[in-house]
């Protein structure tokens, strides 16, 4: 990895973060807040791997972390568990992406976000029904219901962003310059 790539991943890591905060503050109510973090994450993953995928991700998620983790009702689990998820769907989505070898169509990628979330969905599901009772002492009642809001929220959110990637992979001059990015071998 070198230096463009870094300040490139870093670039990502500060506009996902934004792409948390501005919607979160505009769409929140209780702890579910539209999200659109991951967009970044996304591009990071498709074009840069799944590794560089799962440190956006991790990175990228320190906002949702603040603001449902000790600015909401998680504490320091949310500051934890977030960002966790996050990573886990950089990594996922890269990992797919990746296995396409050459079929990077809109479709795929619409495909690719959609099960490339999977992960972060699971650990949602744990989350809620296992971590935050023992940790936090909530009820099953209260995580499952918390959960249920916020699974619906999630894939509306991957709906759009699937759409939103789409859009992207099959932009011939985005494409073109995230690839020719990510495929160079050295800095210039």
């Amino acid at each position: 990895m070198n230096s463009r790539k870094i300040a490139f991943v870093i670039l990502m890591v500060a506009l996902g973060n934004v792409l948390s905060f501005i919607p979160i503050g505009l769409s929140r109510v209780g702890q579910v807040g539209f999200d659109l973090s991951l967009v970044t994450t996304f591009v990071v993953a498709f074009y840069g791997g799944p590794f560089l995928g799962f440190l956006t991700g991790l990175a990228g998620g320190v906002t949702a972390g603040i603001e449902f983790g000790p600015l909401g009702w998680l504490s320091w689990l949310g500051l934890i568990g977030l960002p966790i998820g996050k990573s886990l769907t950089g990594l996922a989505s890269g990992a797919v992406y990746k296995m396409g070898r050459g079929n990077h169509s809109s479709l795929f990628s619409v495909l690719t976000v959609l099960v490339g979330y999977v992960p972060e969905f699971l650990f949602t599901i744990g989350f809620f029904l296992v971590l935050a009772p023992y940790f936090l002492g909530w009820t099953t009642e209260q995580g499952l219901g918390l959960l249920s809001a916020i699974a619906v929220k999630a894939w509306m959110e991957m709906a759009v962003m699937s759409v939103l990637m789409g859009g992207l992979v099959g932009n011939t001059g985005f494409n073109a310059l995230m690839t020719s990015f990510f495929s160079s071998q050295k800095a210039k």
